[in-house]
This record gives structure tokens, sequence and C-alpha cells, in this order.
């Protein structure tokens, strides 16, 4: 009689079953507890939805790649919450899709970077950013003071992000359009910048 631990090791089939079966207790283990813990879906006090022109700066950030060299997450770790502020909790990223958490750190993480500095300083650090952190290895972002936002799209957004659960007003949708309407994609970019992490 075969070994039943050679049987699957040389059963590819019969291997993959059992790994995704494993995969899937331990998906399970993780993700339904925090299904019912209400300190997970509830957000946190304060939290207010993205203006139009944050949700527009959002949707450059993640057009940018921004996510792939900067994190929005600050772990509970004593050298994180000393460099970059107050730890991220759960309550802070109810509405956010997709989340932008990120794990790779090129760049340091923007989750508390909201106020830390003035519009010019963004606007110039995203134009040329060796000229305020000479030691910088970030591209430049010169076209998005270029390029012009028109509002086409904005409210559509809106309205998906309500269905998803974003509490947006009929006001806050209506006015979309004229909110983004002739400002650049670098105000929008310095506009959600400025909000990130503010809300803790």
């Amino acid at each position: 009689m075969k070994n039943p631990h050679e049987l699957i090791e040389k059963n590819v089939g019969l291997l993959t079953i059992l790994v995704l079966v494993a995969i899937s207790f331990g998906a399970m283990a993780q993700i339904l507890p925090l299904m019912f813990q209400q300190q997970a879906l509830e957000p946190v006090k304060g939290l207010v939805p993205y203006t139009a022109l944050q949700l527009e700066g959002r949707d450059v950030y993640i057009r940018e790649g921004c996510s792939g060299c900067h994190s929005q997450m600050i772990r509970p770790f004593r050298a994180e919450t000393e460099r970059y502020g107050h730890y991220s909790v759960a309550g802070e990223s109810v509405w956010e899709r997709p989340f932008l958490w990120g794990s790779k750190r090129t760049g340091p993480d923007l989750a508390r970077v909201g106020g830390r500095y003035s519009d010019e300083w963004h606007r110039v650090h995203l134009i040329n950013p060796r000229a305020v952190v000479p030691e910088s290895n970030m591209p430049a972002y010169p076209w998005l003071a270029d390029n012009f936002l028109t509002g086409e799209d904005t409210a559509s957004k809106m309205e998906i992000f309500q269905m998803l659960g974003v509490p947006y007003t009929e006001e806050d949708i209506a006015g979309a359009k004229d909110a983004v309407q002739g400002k650049t994609e670098m105000d929008a970019m310095i506009a959600y910048l400025q909000v990130l992490g503010t809300h803790l």
C-alpha cells in the first residue's frame, strides 16, 4: 500500500485541491471575523467623504502609480508611529475603494501627510522633487500643472461610491462638475494629499 503522503505529492490535481482547501480555511479564519467586528465597519468619528476635487486627485494618484512607492498604512510599531504618527485604524478606510494601503516604501508613508506641508511645498515637490528634498529619487510630475479637469465623470464616480455606502448627498453630486471644472490635476492631487490622515 502506498504512503498517503507520497500519493498526495505525486498527484498534482489532488495536491492542488488540498492546497486550495487549506488556503480557503486560512482566508476564512482571517476575513470572516473582521466582517462581523463593528469597529472595522464603522467610520472613525469626524470622517467625511472626499470632496469632488479630492476624489479626482485620488484618481490621479492611482493613475500615476504613486501607491507603487508610497504606502498609506502606518503599522502599530514604535518605529512607525514615531516617524509617521498614529497607526492606521480600520475606520479610516471604510469608504476606500480600492484600498491604497500598499506595502512598498521607496518613498515615505503618506497616511498622515495631510497638513504637514503647505500647498506650495507640494506643488514644488511634484514639479521637481529635488528642489525640496535633494536626495529624492521620486520622478517629477510637471504635466499635472498643465492638465485641466473637465469634471465630466466626477458626478458619476460619486454616484457609484454612493451606491457602495459613501454618504454623498445629492447636492454633492449635483455640484461635482462645477467643483472641479477648470482646476488642474496638480490642484486635485494636492487637495487629496492635504486630506490624508486628517480625520484621526
